[in-house]
């Protein structure tokens, strides 16, 4: 089939969905997050087993437990990529085997956003799966090869989240876990928590937007946010490709999403917001 042109027109018409990385601490109610979009077009990817912050929400729940169920859910999920060849995950091949396995593939086209989890914890399931694999093992001695093992993975999760990335139709929402590091002269400096520098060091190229969760003062004590922008006075890690976010945005997902979707420019708005939470936390 020849390569085709895309009008403009087309192009705006095409349903759109942003891939959003959203990193904080421990307990800073990242999962919690998921009840700030909508029940009935929301799929939740439970990794981490840790679902109690959502109890009592009435959201479509997938809970893969190995790496190999998580490559299949992306393939089915996200269709197959003529570019590959049989032998290769998110293949024609594979696609037509997950469905087999999941069935018709409309199941799907309730749901507007994949919520995953964590990337923390399918980082880990990835690694688990590569430290298993004979390519991990030396050819002379048999024994574990780290540095193998460390590459396979690497290149494993690049697929996994580029194959995610070109679900144009879908938002998904990763969560995941943020280090901080102090230095041995006090300088700090945030990271998300995930096996292998490769994954860490290349995930911003690869989503939307990278977005930082947060407990900052203010002058009516204490508040939740979203740090979306990468000059801002933490020093944490973010990133907006929509040009429509400001520094500090309201943690209410489907709020976020609503506002990249919308035509307006950063100038025409504020950055004040309330907390929906506290009711406090002018900016």
């Amino acid at each position: 089939m020849a390569l085709q042109i895309i009008t403009a027109d087309q192009r705006l018409a095409e349903k759109k969905g942003h891939k959003i990385v959203v990193c904080g601490q421990s307990g800073v109610g990242k999962t919690t997050l998921a009840r700030t979009l909508e029940p009935q077009s929301t799929l939740f990817l439970d990794l981490e087993a840790g679902d109690a912050a959502i109890e009592g929400f009435p959201v479509d729940v997938l809970r893969p437990r190995t790496w190999q169920e998580c490559r299949d859910l992306a393939c089915f999920i996200g269709g197959p990529n003529p570019s590959l060849s049989e032998d290769q995950p998110y293949s024609q091949a594979h696609y037509d085997y997950v469905s087999t396995l999941f069935g018709d593939p409309d199941i799907l086209l309730k749901y507007d956003t994949l919520f995953v989890d964590s990337i923390t914890v399918a980082g880990r399931l990835c690694f688990q799966w590569c430290l298993q694999q004979p390519e991990a093992r030396s050819e002379r001695s048999g024994k574990l090869d780290t540095r193998a093992a460390y590459g396979m993975h690497g290149r494993e999760m690049m697929a996994w989240l580029t194959h995610i990335q070109h679900i144009r139709e879908k938002n998904v929402i990763f969560v995941g876990i943020l280090d901080e590091v102090t230095d041995d002269y006090g300088r700090k400096s945030y990271a998300l928590q995930i096996e292998g520098s490769k994954t860490g060091r290349e995930l911003p190229g690869i989503v939307d937007e990278v977005i930082t969760m947060s407990i900052l003062s203010g002058d009516h004590g204490p508040y939740r946010a979203f740090v979306c922008q990468p000059l801002n006075e933490w020093g944490y890690p973010a990133k907006d490709r929509s040009g429509r976010l400001d520094v500090l945005e309201e943690p209410h997902l489907g709020n976020l999403i609503a506002k990249m979707n919308s035509g307006d420019s950063q100038a025409e708005r504020g950055l004040t917001f309330v907390d929906p939470q506290t009711q406090t936390g002018e900016v």
